[in-house]
């Protein structure tokens, strides 16, 4: 491969991440705007969160394995130009309604092209050491667009309204796609790629009626007929889908490699990094200006200390493999993020922004050590031939957790911020935490609201925080994996 050709691939998916992830934390970003603008009321706005990433978890297996049976390049490619369309359709939409269907239309391309990064890197880098490189800087790009999304998106807020925000996904993906066609080669393994319609409408339905009930709890109640039909029908539909994956030919999620227990720790690891870690992006959003009254330009650059660590961290991935295992890369990254979390119970409305931006940055570092570590850790594992489901199975975790995350720890949020609202006697309580805020509020009544957002966030950071010290200890402990751990090495 010459040098042209080399740089044209990197930079197309490393691009193509860049720009999916960019629009992760710039949403949040200009979540109020869009409340105001559209008059959206809170459960509305975590939908805006919870459609995109509820199309990416449910549809991630298929692209997997589409990719593998079509070609991994027509397949990326195809993401890249839906992506953008999306982009369109948001910039273009004046109801939530329209806003939500282009987010849904994003979040299919995004199957599309988050599990496709990591197929086409390894297949387009044999050799190790070079692949380890490239995965670091494929992380250290996700975690850039994270610390320019914050800032960007406050800008774009401020200058040209939330629809901008849309709009600069345009140009990123036309360079996107044609760096993409002219560099990307193509592969595919169609003997070997998984074709399992069953599980795939079965795996739709589970998470559809898991994070919807998830979702509707934190308005109706975790009793409520509506909550508890939903989540018991999501069940029965995980179950189901567990049950036909286990008797199919070429199933959509081979539980078979499962019962190693590196690969399925390791995946829980990374559904635990969805759960804990990316949801935060949403939620330290929200806190930043639902609980310590800054708009959405400030709490972008205050939320940067974060994303500066992960690309920090991540850039170095490489180098860092090559003195220390991948596996105790990960614990570290794991305990980090659960030191950072547990920390974020503590903080308050008034809390210093100094010691909000360390505790970020922690957090940003145990990222930036994670992410790549457990990508890097199941791909070597993973037969070359069906990279396209490895790094599906990887990604559907991830984003399973975020999708859950969002779900589960947000409904917790907003139920605990009702009932601290509630608990000192302010007008209009659920109104006040779960809807559009209209005219001036008294000094007494905004720092009652101020309190009880901040009391709702660190009832989901400590959710957060259990959730990763729960699988550091399932993968630690309580006997280490019988794999020798060698400096350098992908290998655990």
């Amino acid at each position: 491969m010459n040098r042209l050709r080399y740089f044209a691939v990197t930079t197309a998916i490393c691009l193509g991440t860049f720009m999916v992830t960019l629009d992760i934390s710039i949403v949040n970003v200009a979540l109020p705007a869009i409340q105001h603008d559209l008059q959206a009321p809170m459960v509305s706005l975590q939908w805006l969160i919870d459609a995109y990433a509820l199309c990416l978890s449910a549809l991630i297996l298929s692209a997997g394995p589409l990719s593998d049976r079509y070609g991994r390049k027509k397949m990326w490619l195809a993401g890249v130009l839906i992506f953008t369309l999306g982009s369109l359709l948001c910039a273009l939409a004046d109801t939530l309604p329209l806003l939500l269907a282009g987010r849904v239309v994003q979040g299919i391309a995004v199957a599309l092209l988050i599990p496709g990064a990591l197929s086409l890197i390894t297949h387009t880098f044999a050799d190790n050491r070079q692949r380890i490189r490239v995965i670091g800087i494929w992380s250290s790009v996700s975690a850039l667009s994270l610390i320019v999304g914050p800032i960007l998106g406050g800008v774009l807020v401020h200058t040209t309204g939330w629809e901008g925000i849309f709009l600069i996904n345009i140009p990123i993906g036309i360079i996107t796609f044609l760096l993409g066609q002219y560099g990307i080669r193509e592969s595919a393994d169609p003997e070997k790629a998984a074709f399992d319609p069953a599980g795939q409408l079965l795996s739709i339905a589970a998470l559809g009626c898991v994070t919807y009930g998830l979702t509707e709890a934190g308005t109706h109640g975790w009793l409520h007929p509506l909550t508890l039909l939903t989540v018991t029908g999501g069940i029965i539909f995980l179950l189901l889908f567990l049950y036909t994956e286990s008797r199919v030919e070429k199933p959509l999620l081979p539980l078979a490699d499962f019962r190693r227990r590196e690969y399925l720790h390791y995946n829980l690891a990374s559904f635990v990094i969805g759960f804990a870690a990316y949801t935060n992006v949403f939620f330290i959003a929200l806190f930043l200006q639902k609980a310590q009254g800054w708009n959405a330009l400030e709490a972008g650059w205050r939320m940067s200390p974060e994303f500066i660590a992960m690309a920090l961290f991540a850039f170095s991935f490489g180098r860092i493999a090559r003195k220390l295992s991948i596996r105790l890369i990960l614990g570290t990254g794991l305990l980090l993020t659960a030191a950072a979390c547990g920390l974020m119970t503590l903080l308050t409305p008034y809390t210093p922004y100094p010691l909000t931006g360390l505790i970020l940055f922690m957090l940003g570092t145990g990222m930036g050590l994670s992410i790549p570590a457990t990508g890097a850790l199941i791909m070597h594992a993973a037969d070359p031939a069906r990279s396209g489901v490895a790094s599906a199975t990887l990604n559907m975790m991830r984003q399973t957790g975020m999708t859950l995350g969002g779900a589960l720890l947000g409904t917790l949020m907003i139920q605990r911020a009702v009932t601290i609202a509630q608990h000192r006697k302010l007008p209009d309580a659920v109104q006040m935490i779960t809807g559009v805020q209209s005219g001036e509020l008294t000094t007494t009544v905004q720092h009652t609201v101020y309190e009880a957002f901040a009391g709702g966030f660190n009832l989901a950071m400590a959710g957060a925080a259990l959730s990763a010290v729960w699988v550091f200890i399932l993968i630690f402990y309580p006997r280490r994996c019988k794999i020798p751990q060698e400096k350098g090495k992908i290998t655990s």
